[in-house]
């Protein structure tokens, strides 16, 4: 099992497999509050055997600096921020359909979502042991219980507090082909396009929220194309995914669409090094 580096041995190392330091001190510092180990993610791209990840030795291509895995890794971050922001926004809203839409079309039954008429029976065996138990601790959902009877909060309290894959599952489960057209056509899609949307969502959230490189991720699903104009070689990637992204906000809102596309334009020509752009237009396909 290999030992832990120093960051002068970090330094070494990094030479020794070809890159180009222009300030070492910087890099030092840049590698203490990054991480060696996290930014060999950003170096994987200039690797001389990227992608064959089975026979990598981390030999770099000549020339490869520093500044520019650095730069990659800047970018990385600053995108998974703007996305994350942009993903609360869509969620909030998928939420607010959900609740509104079905509540009002099973308006006899606040709790719905535990009713077997109009859910899947193995939602609703599974509901209080995945979904509901954890809730009960949120203080919300615990003044609730103390001032209204009632084995749970009703749907615009309860689906607040659920996750969104827990929405999604909510989503899938639901019997009522047209239950389902009320929420899905909000957003100008078919059923099965926008179960594809928010699943697509779900994992680039997911890949955000945990700090996950994002700049070459992989949707293995396969994005449907229409109707936000997927390009053909873009169906599993993240240019793929932000397209989803523009598309539902663009639904919620042209204005924030607009911002975020022109956040997106500004972030990638903010990239200092032609290497660092040339990675990202090569992996991810996004370029202005």
């Amino acid at each position: 099992m290999k030992k832990a580096y120093t960051i002068d041995q970090q330094i070494a190392r990094l030479k020794s497999n070809g890159m180009v330091f222009d300030d070492e001190e910087k890099a030092k510092e840049i590698l203490l509050d990054v991480g060696y180990y996290r930014l060999g993610f950003y170096s994987f791209p200039y690797e001389i055997r990227f992608p064959r990840l089975e026979q990598r030795d981390h030999k770099l291509k000549t020339g490869t600096t520093f500044k520019s895995v650095y730069d990659l890794y800047e970018f990385d971050t600053k995108l998974r921020r703007l996305l994350l922001n942009a993903l609360d926004r869509i969620e909030v809203n998928i939420r607010t359909k959900m609740i509104y839409n079905i509540s009002l079309r099973y308006i006899d039954d606040p709790c719905w979502f535990v009713n077997r008429k109009y859910m899947a029976s193995k939602f609703v065996n599974d509901f209080e042991e995945q979904v509901y138990a954890a809730m009960r601790k949120n203080p919300v959902i615990q003044h609730h219980h103390a001032n209204h009877s009632g084995i749970y909060a009703p749907a615009w309290k309860t689906i607040e507090f659920m996750t969104i894959g827990n929405i999604i599952t909510l989503y899938d489960s639901l019997k009522e082909p047209e239950a389902k057209d009320l929420v899905a056509n909000t957003y100008g899609c078919s059923r099965g396009v926008f179960y594809n949307y928010i699943e697509t969502i779900r994992v680039l959230r997911n890949k955000c929220a945990h700090g996950g490189c994002i700049y070459r991720m992989d949707f293995p699903k396969g994005i449907k194309r229409l109707p936000a104009d997927i390009s053909a070689d873009c169906r599993h990637n993240i240019k793929g995914g932000i397209d989803v992204v523009k598309y539902m906000l663009g639904r919620i809102s042209q204005t924030r669409k607009r911002e975020l596309e022109s956040e997106i334009y500004n972030l990638f020509n903010s990239i200092q090094t032609i290497e660092a752009r040339q990675v990202v237009v090569h992996n991810s396909k996004i370029e202005y």
